[in-house]
């Protein structure tokens, strides 16, 4: 422990910003929202939740959670990218269930980005009791 406190990584350095950013909170997150605007503000923290579901599924899928599969009905871009990587709007009907399909807007993998007709897993959203998350194509860890 030095002087001024724990000493942080650069990894924890950026993920304080980016909650501050999301927030609208601390120094980061009060310039960002000034320096924006309500709309784009918005925009910016529909992209850091679309990462921030990324690592939380990467967590739950660590964890053991179980998968459901799903079939893509469709896919639309919603012109948004997260680095580099599109921000989509998917519509799945859930394998086995004849319920209504249900859309998710979720940041993909641009090597991966699934077609219609694909089967991929959904891991149940514990932030969103009957919500899903986006877990991929089962193909990459």
């Amino acid at each position: 422990m030095g002087f001024f406190g724990k000493r942080r990584s650069r990894e924890e350095k950026a993920a304080r910003i980016a909650e501050q950013v999301a927030g609208g909170k601390g120094f980061y997150g009060r310039m960002t929202r000034a320096a924006l605007g309500g709309e784009d503000y918005a925009q910016v923290q529909q992209s850091l939740g679309a990462y921030h579901s990324g690592s939380t599924v990467r967590q739950l899928l660590a964890m053991g959670v179980p998968t459901i599969p799903a079939v893509v009905v469709s896919i639309s871009d919603t012109g948004k990218l997260v680095n580099f990587d599109p921000v989509v709007d998917l519509v799945l009907q859930l394998t086995g269930v004849t319920a209504d399909p249900i859309t998710l807007r979720t940041l993909v993998s641009k090597l991966r980005i699934p077609r219609a007709g694909d089967q991929v897993l959904l891991v149940a959203d514990p932030a969103d009791p009957g919500g899903y998350l986006y877990a991929g194509d089962g193909a990459t860890p």
